[in-house]
């Protein structure tokens, strides 16, 4: 998923193994891209594991555009949060402590790598059910 600030960006999903750089889209947000694709903007689906290159840094809570925070990790897995509220950031990141930060608040620039997608569940189209063995006597 994009953040609905990233609507109106080109758009692609993540596979496993893309390379990715946070990125500024002028559109209010930050989201990520791949390097060879800077305009494109890769959607992350809630459960995406990423490894980050170095201990990811983000704005402070205060909106402080002097100062950063770092995080003591390098792990994270992607969320959404306030899908109830329209209008609002909902792309985040979930770190081991538990901690969340809104994607929207790291600094550009970071590059991280998706590990793992998160497993889909299989609708009920997809699933065939296996007719018992008739018994040969």
């Amino acid at each position: 998923m994009c953040d609905y600030s990233l609507h109106n960006v080109r758009s692609r999903p993540a596979k496993v193994g893309d390379r990715l750089t946070t990125r500024h889209f002028h559109t209010g947000t930050t989201g990520f891209a791949a390097p060879e694709d800077a305009d494109v903007a890769v959607c992350l689906l809630p459960g995406t594991e990423l490894s980050f290159a170095t201990k990811v840094t983000c704005q402070p809570p205060w909106f402080s555009v002097v100062n950063s925070r770092r995080i003591d990790y390098t792990a994270a897995i992607f969320r959404q949060i306030n899908k109830d509220k329209p209008r609002t950031h909902h792309d985040a990141l979930e770190f081991p402590d538990g901690e969340i930060v809104l994607l929207a608040r790291l600094l550009e620039g970071q590059e991280a790598t998706v590990l793992q997608l998160p497993a889909q569940a299989a609708s009920a189209t997809k699933v065939k059910v296996q007719e018992p063995l008739a018994l040969i006597d």
